[in-house]
């Protein structure tokens, strides 16, 4: 076990990242920071408001944005950032949510979940998969139909979604209509050093799974568990009636084999809608840019749409 990979430094390094993270927002700099966030994609409007969610784990503080739409009751798409399971990155899919909400005419609910390692595995799914039980079940109260429900992140907020999905399988809902998984960790049981990429130096480097794995999930033995790894290959569990899933790869980035393992998983059992592969960028390419982002939240907002459609 390298030093990064042991527990205590993990989360030592985990906690100096946040500080950091906090810092450069603070100083309205950095492509995580607010003010950098709400400055992209200017043609899509910010009309949002605040809530807190109970959960059995901690409040969960989320940001509605509400789209323009005679619709008394759109559909409702809860969104999970990125961050390695560490970072409270919440304002860095701001753009992607303004889009998503203007081009799909949907309640985007953006999640700030509890991150490690001050929150270490399980609580992050068991809260994001509440989180997104209690947005299906009061969408009278707050203007948005929970029947019509889709989730997805990008990152490490794409596994929580998948995460999210198992557990509505197991536990008999919510009805997941689309999940959308995008660049998403779903093998932490295999470290980042043994897995290969396309290019010499892709974003994700192998020091960064080791920090990330360790604080998010401190014993190695958990790494397989089906709601941290559901693309590693000895998960094979059942996974017939699964919500449908969009997934979309980086055709760089170290985690494409794990997302291509998963979706043919999902492709078995009829719950594969499309793997879409992005060509040419790596893991976060959406957040440098600007085009690429436009290309690709369209995607996703149409997928939401056509998902949702009716009802």
């Amino acid at each position: 076990m390298s030093l990064l990979a042991r527990p205590a430094v993990a989360s030592l390094i985990a906690k100096t990242m946040q500080r950091l993270v906090m810092l450069a927002d603070r100083r309205s700099g950095g492509r995580g920071s607010a003010a950098a966030a709400h400055a992209r994609l200017p043609e899509f409007p910010r009309a949002t408001s605040g809530l807190t969610i109970p959960t059995s784990v901690a409040p969960a503080r989320v940001t509605v944005y509400r789209p323009t739409t005679d619709d008394p009751a759109p559909p409702v798409h809860v969104n999970f950032h990125g961050g390695g399971f560490i970072l409270p990155v919440t304002e860095t899919d701001d753009a992607f949510c303004r889009a998503v909400a203007a081009l799909a005419g949907v309640v985007v609910v953006n999640v700030d979940y509890v991150v490690a390692p001050q929150y270490p595995f399980p609580a992050p799914p068991r809260q994001a998969y509440e989180v997104v039980r209690w947005i299906g079940a009061h969408g009278d109260e707050h203007g948005w139909d929970g029947a019509r429900l889709t989730v997805g992140g990008q990152s490490a907020g794409g596994g929580l979604a998948a995460a999210v999905a198992r557990q509505a399988l197991e536990e008999d809902g919510p009805a997941i209509a689309l999940q959308v998984l995008h660049y998403a960790p779903l093998d932490l049981a295999t470290a980042a050093k043994d897995k290969p990429a396309a290019i010499a130096k892709p974003l994700l480097r192998p020091w960064m799974g080791e920090v990330f794995d360790s604080a998010y999930v401190p014993d190695p033995r958990e790494r397989a568990d089906r709601l941290v790894s559901p693309g590693h290959p000895t998960e094979t569990a059942d996974l017939k009636g699964m919500a449908p899933a969009l997934v979309i790869t980086a055709a760089y980035d170290r985690l494409l084999a794990e997302n291509v393992r998963y979706a043919e998983r999902l492709r078995q059992v009829g719950s594969l809608v499309e793997h879409h592969d992005m060509a040419g960028v790596d893991h976060g390419y959406d957040l440098d840019d600007d085009e690429k982002a436009r290309e690709i939240y369209a995607f996703i907002a149409r997928h939401v749409q056509q998902a949702t459609a009716g009802g």
